[in-house]
């Protein structure tokens, strides 16, 4: 398999071509330093196999922003014990060393300005000085308007209007980050092609009239002059680029803003090869305000979306190429390498979804392959939270989160094989312990089936095929079509229970009727769907029905109680619904109660302004959420776990489903 063929790269020896791309993790300490979270994470990829792993968003600069930092000397041990770390695995390391494209300074004294009016305010708060309490409070929000004021202003306009002396002394605190990450033995400097560089590089960002502004030439000039400090600074150690380019969009629009366009990428290419840059990253230009254009969700975009312009560069260089962007397979992997449009490959979330890809891929067993739904990584990115995986109970945690052995084989059985009670099996038969599963239906997977019907959902089913792989392997027995009985239960040392849950219709007058039928049933295929549509709930259930019904040609009309529809989907995804429902013409009623149904008629009130209305449709669909199921249990004594929605009043999300299952098998 050439993906676990060595490379050189540099002065880089890699034991294989698996790359994990930089990610903002938000794990690092607050100070930006390498704590536990990073050093138990990162180690983890190391350990997995992975030959090289960049550390994304490295600050060489004091920001705001909560990202790892590497602008003063005393950080550099905590950098240096996870080089060390990660080293016993023959993993090299790198950092993406970046600068926002505003001004650190002028925006960071704005905000410690507003943090410290806040604290005299709470002083004088608690010392009954109400008026200087109010004053400094008064102040605390003119300084935090203003700080943002700034950022949004500079966000846009910093790059045309950041002076010599500025563009200077962020040159300098690159280098000297690179030097320190020398000192701590790091591998290898990713210079971050995006952000302030890429804006600089862009005919779009960049209006300067100076050296830096106009032609390709002028516009590359600071980041060659950075490639070049870098290197002074740090005599010994790989540099890599990433250059990101503007792609186009289905419709003709521009993706992306910071960044090049093809032509010009592709002789700045051939400049930073000469300027002896060892390795480029061809990546999507950022700068679009919204991270599913550079970090896209399912459906969204073909796989390896990224490699027609990849492959374009590597044939204009001759150094080596690294490509990213929904490389989700090994076969994806193997036949970008084979064909040579790439040297390296970028497992970005699909390393989240399985660090072990490497060791896997050279024990030939099933990887956990990503779906690219961005719901753990991406919404956490945008969130100000720790990235994880929705199908890895780990992330984040690798220091106390692990597969156990069992101190004693037992027999284990699961009720019901949804995705809760298939990684209860995947985990319990790990530690040891003898796995029965029993699942009533002829499949395994449970609701998950049904969510692969909305547009765009179908890769989702990866979840299901990886556990119909590895199950097997790790003798697992399968029963389907099989209840589960008591004397079973009572026969086994420990029973976890994954049994589900069911839809319900809202208990008012009419939701029996012949026209009113379950999103569930909808998108399983059980009913005929026509005409005008009434989806009644507008939660990610009732959206991504009504988003099946459009594709069957039907009219559609959305109510929630809510005043909003679609809470808690994706910010990656969200755009495109909102497009694809202004395309249809989907109605919104939001903050909608439903009264009754009287035959084609929908009585609601909008309890907004509280006045009545009256919804005309041919049919009437129910998404309002669902109750768990039950277990009947009388008589049975070994002890039962509930995972999944059975576990809880609340529906559980997939991630919520995954993690129970696992923590309960881990247990037994």
């Amino acid at each position: 398999m050439k993906l676990l063929d060595e490379s050189k790269v540099g002065n880089l020896t890699l034991k294989n071509r698996i790359m994990f791309p930089p990610l903002t993790t938000g794990y690092e300490e607050r100070d930006g330093s390498i704590g536990e979270r990073s050093f138990n994470f990162y180690t983890r990829l190391a350990k997995g196999g992975a030959a090289y792993v960049v550390l994304g968003d490295v600050a060489p600069v004091n920001t705001a922003s909560p990202t790892p930092k590497l602008c003063d000397d005393r950080q550099i041990p905590s950098f240096k014990k996870l080089a060390d770390a990660m080293h016993e695995y023959d993993c090299k390391v790198a950092l993406q060393l970046f600068h926002p494209e505003y001004d650190v300074p002028g925006v960071g004294k704005l905000i410690m300005e507003s943090r410290m009016a806040m604290m005299a305010a709470q002083k004088a708060k608690e010392a009954g000085d109400m008026a200087t309490f109010g004053a400094k409070m008064a102040e605390s929000k003119e300084k935090s308007d203003a700080a943002y004021a700034k950022l949004h202003h500079d966000m846009n306009y910093f790059v045309t209007e950041a002076t010599q002396e500025q563009l200077d002394a962020i040159k300098d605190a690159i280098a000297q980050s690179a030097r320190r990450a020398m000192e701590a033995g790091i591998d290898a400097i990713e210079v971050h092609g995006d952000r302030l560089l890429g804006s600089l590089c862009s005919t779009r960002l960049n209006h300067r009239t100076d050296h830096y502004g106009g032609s390709l030439e002028n516009r590359t000039r600071y980041a060659l002059e950075v490639v070049a400090a870098i290197k002074e600074a740090a005599p010994t150690m790989m540099v890599e680029y990433k250059l990101p380019f503007i792609t186009k969009n289905a419709d003709g629009s521009d993706r992306g803003k910071g960044g090049l366009d093809e032509e010009d990428g592709i002789e700045f290419a051939k400049m930073l090869e000469k300027a002896g840059v060892d390795m480029i990253q061809v990546a999507q230009a950022n700068h679009t305000g919204n991270m599913g254009d550079t970090i896209p969700p399912m459906g969204t975009v073909p796989y390896n979306w990224t490699l027609p312009i990849c492959r374009k560069v590597k044939a204009a260089v001759n150094i080596p190429v690294a490509t990213v962007g929904r490389v989700v397979t090994l076969d994806n992997a193997e036949t970008i390498l084979n064909d040579g449009d790439a040297d390296i490959i970028g497992f970005g979330r699909s390393l989240l979804a399985d660090p072990d890809i490497a060791l896997k891929a050279a024990r030939n067993e099933p990887i956990r392959e990503c779906l690219n739904c961005n719901k753990g990584c991406v919404d956490a990115i945008q969130g100000r939270r720790y990235i994880s995986c929705i199908l890895n109970a780990e992330n984040g945690d690798e220091g106390t989160i692990f597969i156990k052995p069992a101190a004693e084989k037992k027999n284990v059985v699961i009720v019901g094989a949804g995705i809760a009670g298939l990684e209860a099996a995947r985990v319990a038969a790990i530690r040891g312990h003898h796995v029965d599963l029993y699942e009533k239906e002829d499949h395994i997977g449970g609701q998950i089936n049904i969510a692969a019907k909305p547009p765009r959902k179908n890769e989702i089913l990866r979840s299901i095929e990886y556990f119909e792989k590895i199950l097997p392997t790790l003798g697992v027995n399968i029963h389907l079509n099989s209840e589960c009985t008591k004397e079973i239960m009572n026969a086994a040392d420990a029973v976890i229970c994954a049994i589900g849950a069911h839809d319900f219709a809202l208990p008012i007058p009419g939701a029996d009727g012949k026209n009113v039928v379950s999103s569930w049933d909808v998108l399983a295929g059980k009913v005929d769907v026509k005409g005008h549509c009434a989806v009644i709930g507008g939660g990610l259930v009732g959206t991504e029905t009504a988003e099946f019904l459009l594709e069957q040609g039907c009219q559609v009309s959305i109510i929630e109680m809510m005043d909003k529809i679609a809470n808690g989907e994706s910010a990656t995804i969200l755009p495109i619904i909102m497009h694809d429902f202004k395309d249809h013409d989907v109605k919104q009623y939001v903050n909608t109660k439903v009264n009754r149904i009287e035959g084609n008629t929908i009585h609601a009130t909008n309890t907004a302004d509280n006045t009545d209305l009256e919804i005309e449709c041919d049919m009437v669909v129910m998404a309002v959420g669902s109750k768990k199921n039950t277990l009947d249990v009388e008589g049975v004594e070994t002890p039962i776990c509930y995972v999944g929605d059975c576990s809880g009043e609340r529906t559980a999300s997939i991630a919520e489903a995954v993690r129970s299952g696992y923590h309960a098998a881990n247990e037994i």
